[in-house]
C-alpha cells in the first residue's frame, strides 16, 4: 500500500464537504472524472472504503467519517503552520526603552524616528527603573550610565541637566514646600535628591514622574526636573542654576547582535541625530 498524499487528502476533504464530485470540481477547478479517479486511488492507498456512491452523490462510509476527522485535524495544523510562517514576513518591531522623561520625549518625536515609508514598527517603553539588557528588555535603550558589562554596543550622546522648578506665581521663598518622588519609587540620583537634601520640607510626594510634573506645574511646591522637561512647560520657572551633581551623559545602547539589524541601526542613527539637534535643550543652556 502506498501512502496517501496530502493533496489527495485535501481533495477528499472537498468531496466530503461538498457531498459529491460536482461540488468539489467547482471548488478546485479539477474535472469531476479526475476527482473520481483520485478518490478511487485514495481508497486503494488506504485499503478502506471511504464513500457510499449513489446518484444522489458521495456519502461518507464509516471509514470515511474516521478519515474526515483526521484530515480536518491535519488541515487545522497546516493552517497554523501557514500562519506561523506568514509572521516571518510581517514588519519587524524595534523597541525603544528609556526612563519616564526620555520615553515621553521620544514619543513626542516619534515621527522623526520612523517615517511613513519605513518598513518597521516601533514600540516605546517607559522603563523608569532602568533598562535590563540581560534579557533583552528592549532593542534600543537610552540610559544615564554606560553599561559596564554585557554583550552591548554603546554610543555616547548628549549631556542631561536638572534644575529646581516652581510655578511662576509662587514667590521664590524658603517657605515654599518641596515635592518629590517617594523613596520606594526613586531610582535615579535626581529622583532621590529632594529627599536627601530637603526631607523635612517635603509636603507632597508621588510614585510617578508624570504626576511630579503635574504637581509642580499646578503650584503645590518646588521640585527637581530635567531641564528639557521643566523648560518646556509654560508657567514653570527655575530656581537657581543647574544642579551640577545631577548632570549625566546619555548613552544609546543596543545588544551587539541586534545593532546590525538595518531597522535597529536606523533607529539608533535617528535617535542620535535628534538628541544632538536638541543638545542645548538637554544641557539646560538657555542662551
Amino acid at each position: 500500500m502506498t501512502d496517501a498524499g496530502w493533496d489527495d487528502l485535501k481533495l477528499f476533504l472537498h468531496v466530503a464537504s461538498e457531498g459529491g464530485l460536482s461540488g468539489a470540481a467547482a471548488r478546485t477547478g479539477l474535472s469531476a472524472p479526475t476527482i473520481g479517479r483520485r478518490m478511487l486511488a485514495l481508497e486503494r492507498a488506504t485499503g478502506r472504503t471511504l464513500f457510499v456512491r449513489s446518484r444522489q452523490g458521495y456519502r461518507l462510509a464509516p471509514d470515511g467519517e474516521t478519515l474526515l476527522e483526521h484530515v480536518r485535524a491535519m488541515q487545522k495544523t497546516a493552517d497554523s503552520i501557514a500562519g506561523w510562517k506568514s509572521q516571518a514576513f510581517a514588519m519587524p518591531i524595534v523597541s525603544i526603552g528609556a526612563d519616564a522623561w526620555l520615553s515621553g520625549f521620544v514619543s513626542d518625536h516619534m515621527s522623526e524616528i520612523r517615517g511613513k515609508e519605513d518598513r518597521f514598527r516601533l514600540c516605546c517603553k517607559s522603563l523608569h527603573k532602568g533598562v535590563d539588557f540581560t534579557y533583552r528588555e528592549t532593542d534600543v535603550g537610552i540610559v544615564g550610565r554606560r553599561p559596564e558589562s554585557g554583550n552591548v554596543a554603546t554610543r555616547r550622546s548628549v549631556t542631561v541637566a536638572h534644575c529646581i522648578y516652581r510655578e511662576d506665581r509662587l514667590a521664590e521663598d524658603e517657605a515654599v514646600p518641596w515635592i518629590s518622588i517617594g523613596t520606594e519609587s526613586s531610582h535615579s540620583p535626581a529622583d532621590k535628591w529632594v529627599f536627601q537634601h530637603h526631607e523635612a520640607d517635603i509636603r507632597t510626594w508621588t510614585n510617578s514622574p508624570e504626576l511630579l510634573l503635574r504637581l509642580i506645574a499646578s503650584g503645590n511646591g518646588r521640585g527637581v526636573l530635567p531641564c528639557f522637561i521643566g523648560d518646556s512647560v509654560p508657567g514653570l520657572v527655575r530656581e537657581g542654576g543647574v544642579i551640577a551633581e545631577l548632570t549625566y551623559t546619555m548613552w544609546i545602547v543596543a545588544n551587539d547582535d541586534d545593532r546590525h539589524r538595518p531597522e535597529v541601526r536606523q533607529v539608533i542613527e535617528r535617535l542620535d541625530a535628534l538628541f544632538k539637534r536638541e543638545a542645548k535643550r538637554f544641557s539646560g543652556d538657555q542662551a
